[in-house]
């Protein structure tokens, strides 16, 4: 028997001076609310206005009141929305006049996230979906909006649902095997048991290839320009981010500290970080620096290496550069990608094609450098089937992937391992109920939904 869920109350627009400001309630049996504001019904789904009173009749704000019964709601309860006046006074005293209100019916704050909780948990939206939702609110692109709202469409979702009924569907053709082996049925034949393993293995492949493009999408990733002083760094962190973020002098060493700017590269957010030149200094600030900067190395995705073109002598660069590598070996940094760039085009003659070639002050060459970095990246341009995933979703469909693969193995053993085989579908199938919240546990469910804002 479900407990019944005490209503809440939030804010659901942003805490601020605005137009408008919304607060939003949720709960069971919210007509007795209505009857303290109201003499009549209330129509559903109808802004009606409404003058909202203290305990002395005293007005606290003028708004339309809009009533969702349940269980045509969001959250599946029934929810009642306060349009008024958004400053942050005003708000504070509707929710302190509606918590009053409400008293009998022990109407409470709200936790971040618990609206979208709600809806989850009486079947309004899966988990994917509650997710897309934050992801909505937080999107930084025109892409990550446009795949956020996919999601909330529902479109990762289904991609999970079809893979999961084709895991049930195998799972029972072996569980069927298993429980009549006197018929000798020729599981891997009668039933082409390859051929459904392949279609489940290259659709959750393609999945993963999607949500990893999300991914990047939703998270972006870390540049780091790195190199000897004066190779042209804090120039190009100006040309990227086509303003003046850094000083540049021709006087090595200036830029002592690690600089920081984001840019977008077709839609992906980009840290730049631009570090102190890496040499031999006895100026203990510039020291702090270049610790800090190896420090920076060490968290890239992409290094960027930058050389003086118009330097003949390339002794310094190629010992840092030796520098570099040895050090990601050691701290086995092998996902970091390292791009060398030739900077200073402008001042050297250069013919080699193989060599990126740039002038950070005219620009020349800047835009192959983008495409060289979203080519690292591994990013897709114009693709329409981007899942903005979140990390739990890829890890998810990773171990998933690594038990289909398993499960080849024993399929290729015969019908002797068809329990091992079947074992493993049910453990991939698990990853995957994962995702959309079939399958996990409530306190991974809290640590979700706490992450959300308040009223959402």
């Amino acid at each position: 028997m479900q407990l019944k869920r005490d209503p809440i109350i939030a804010q659901a627009t942003a805490i601020g001076k605005a137009g408008i400001g919304v607060v939003r309630i949720s709960g069971e049996d919210l007509g007795f609310l209505l009857s303290k504001l109201f003499d009549r019904p209330v129509a559903p789904r109808a802004a009606t206005l409404t003058h909202l009173r203290d305990e002395n009749h005293q007005s606290i704000d003028q708004g339309l009141l809009i009533y969702f019964p349940a269980p045509h709601s969001f959250t599946g309860e029934d929810v009642i929305e306060f349009h008024g006046h958004g400053g942050v006074l005003v708000m504070n005293l509707v929710i302190q006049r509606f918590i009053e209100l409400g008293k009998s019916l022990r109407l409470r704050l709200a936790k971040p996230g618990e609206f979208s909780e709600r809806a989850f948990l009486n079947n309004k939206i899966d988990l994917a979906q509650a997710e897309a939702i934050a992801d909505l609110i937080e999107a930084n692109s025109v892409a990550a909006i446009k795949s956020a709202n996919r999601s909330l469409s529902g479109v990762f979702s289904k991609k999970i649902d079809n893979l999961v009924a084709q895991l049930t569907h195998l799972r029972m053709l072996v569980e069927a095997t298993l429980d009549f082996p006197e018929e000798e049925i020729e599981f891997l034949e009668n039933a082409n048991a390859a051929k459904q393993w392949q279609d489940i293995h290259d659709s959750l492949q393609a999945v993963l290839h999607a949500s990893k493009q999300g991914a990047l999408l939703k998270n972006g990733a870390l540049v780091v320009l790195a190199g000897a002083p004066n190779v042209g760094k804090s120039s190009l962190l100006n040309q990227l981010a086509q303003q003046e973020i850094a000083i540049v002098t021709p006087i090595a060493g200036t830029t002592r500290d690690r600089i920081r700017e984001q840019i977008y590269l077709d839609g992906i957010p980009i840290q730049i970080v631009d570090t102190a030149g890496l040499r031999e200094s006895h100026d203990e600030v510039e020291k702090i620096g270049i610790e800090r900067s190896w420090a920076a190395i060490g968290d890239a995705d992409i290094i960027l290496f930058l050389r003086d073109a118009s330097n003949t002598d390339q002794t310094d660069s190629d010992l840092l550069l030796k520098e570099i590598n040895t050090s990601l070996e050691f701290h086995d940094h092998q996902s970091i990608h390292l791009i060398e760039v030739w900077n200073k085009k402008d001042q050297a003659n250069l013919q080699d094609e193989n060599r990126l070639c740039i002038s950070a002050k005219t620009g020349e060459g800047v835009e192959n450098l983008k495409e060289r970095l979203l080519q690292a990246l591994g990013w897709e341009q114009h693709s329409d089937n981007v899942i903005l995933a979140r990390q739990r979703h890829l890890n998810s469909l990773n171990l998933a992937l690594d038990h289909i693969d398993q499960a080849k193995s024993y399929l290729s053993l015969g019908n002797a391992s068809l329990e091992l085989f079947a074992e493993e579908l049910r453990l991939a199938q698990d990853k995957l109920g994962e995702i959309t919240g079939k399958l996990l546990p409530d306190d991974l469910l809290g640590k979700i939904f706490s992450s959300f804002c308040i009223g959402k």
